[in-house]
């Protein structure tokens, strides 16, 4: 189907938007975390649960929204996780307790669920082939505005107005993106019109995630451990649901286009190996650092800002190369060293270090993330780049909540009851610093071997 010029703008800005809300509410909040436990009095293991309720809910949501996004229409789902995202900031805003900022970032992220799901696919039916690249590259670098622009935003704003205005500013900004949407683009992408949503299927694995992403997040408790074994359980029975259904939520056969599944297990490696960065540096900068969450958040600003400036970039590289897989495998080298250099923190480390920190990893992940989204989205029929598309953001996504659970896990084990930061613990939290990011570079060695294996897609239609 062709689309008009002012359709493709409409698309591509509404993306482009909504790619900008969750990074922005996520780095912003990093800068608020010691506020919020003091303002509950929670530690640093419970102040985990505002990022990881965020990653869990959307994990949860992503699979089944793919799938109503084709049956129902892309722009449709598109602007009902608007409206989930503008419910969730009320709520976090107006939290009488921990518990409901923790609830209102799940609320959040069931909507952001929506919008990954919906803006990567949405973009590649609209835009031209020839273009592809580069509007997938566009819409990325909007990701990584959000993520610079959040620890500056966030940080002053934290210390003028307290963290509760945080989430109002991102409504304005939803309500646009919807907007735009609605009256730009007139029609809707339906794929399978008339098609049948498998509510037992999106059951059982939403079962699937809570209890095993539960587990992960509360390791190394007995319980924990059972609730990851029943998880892993409950997965395999959702894709043994998959491949006997005749209306399945998530094409799990895509897993055996290995230019795909490589692409995707790349994806996971990264985000496991280096999301829990942002919410280490918070703390880190904020108490052994001593710094104000103002100064903290216009340092931790150097890497999104690095990622925002390269990402276009090799988005347009994309378009002219012939080998697909080099940008990609030399990112995630680049990242590799960035977290290997977390691990060698210590009580006195010199802000050259930091930065230099910073800089190495924001622009290995600027090689490594438009790139690799184009050849996940490239290697597929373009009749399932909705199944794709939420195939990536859940491999993204789980790749999160697993970096948080592992940040959780060493803070459990390394600190105990101890999590609360302060000069007697600065020595406990440098070790879960080296435990977690030791943990996190092989993990970007495994994904970095699977990046170079993966091979190219047959075909980029």
């Amino acid at each position: 189907m062709e689309y008009t010029e002012s359709e493709v703008r409409a698309v591509k800005l509404a993306c482009c938007i909504s790619g900008f809300i969750a990074p922005l509410l996520s780095t912003m909040m990093n800068l608020s975390l010691v506020n919020i436990g003091e303002d509950f009095d929670v530690g640093s293991h419970d102040l985990a649960y505002v990022n990881s309720s965020f990653l869990l809910m959307s994990v949860v949501f992503m699979v089944p929204f793919a799938k109503l996004a084709d049956i129902v229409g892309k722009k449709r789902i598109f602007v009902l996780g608007l409206m989930i995202v503008i419910i969730g900031c009320i709520v976090a805003c107006l939290a009488p307790n921990f518990w409901f900022v923790a609830a209102g970032r799940g609320i959040i992220g069931a909507g952001a669920a929506s919008l990954a799901t919906t803006s990567i696919s949405m973009l590649t039916d609209v835009v031209p082939l020839k273009e592809r690249g580069a509007a997938i590259g566009y819409q990325t670098m909007c990701v990584y505005i959000g993520l610079s622009l959040g620890p500056a935003i966030g940080g002053a704003l934290n210390d003028l107005i307290g963290w509760r205005l945080l989430f109002l500013i991102t409504i304005p900004m939803a309500l646009a993106s919807a907007s735009i949407i609605l009256h730009g683009f007139r029609g809707d992408i339906i794929r399978d019109e008339g098609g049948i949503f498998d509510i037992r299927s999106s059951v059982v694995y939403g079962i699937s995630v809570v209890l095993a992403m539960g587990g992960v997040m509360n390791l190394p408790e007995t319980w924990a451990m059972v609730s990851l074994l029943a998880g892993i359980l409950f997965l395999a029975l959702f894709v043994v649901m998959q491949l006997r259904s005749e209306h399945c939520i998530l094409e799990v056969r895509l897993f055996r286009i290995w230019a795909f599944s490589g692409s995707c297990i790349a994806t996971f490696m990264s985000y496991a190996a280096s999301y829990s960065m942002s919410f280490f540096m918070a703390l880190y900068l904020q108490s052994i650092g001593a710094l104000t969450a103002t100064e903290a958040g216009l340092l931790m600003i150097i890497q999104p800002v690095v990622q925002c400036i390269f990402t276009p970039f090799w988005g347009r590289m994309m378009d002219r190369i012939r080998n697909k897989t080099i940008l990609p495998t030399i990112g995630m080298g680049l990242t590799s060293l960035g977290v290997l250099n977390v691990a060698f923190f210590d009580t006195d480390t010199e802000l050259w270090y930091i930065i230099a920190t910073m800089v190495i990893t924001g622009f290995g992940f600027s090689m490594f993330s438009a790139p690799n989204t184009f050849l996940i989205m490239s290697s597929v029929p373009k009749e399932y780049t909705s199944e794709a598309s939420g195939v990536m953001a859940v491999m993204r996504q789980t790749g999160m909540m697993v970096s948080m659970g592992i940040a959780m896990t060493y803070i459990a084990i390394t600190m105990g009851s101890t999590d609360n930061l302060g000069p007697d613990t600065y020595d406990l939290f440098i070790d879960v610093l080296k435990y977690s990011f030791g943990t996190c570079f092989i993990m970007c060695i495994v994904g970095m071997v699977t990046s170079v294996f993966r091979g190219s897609p047959k075909k980029f239609e």
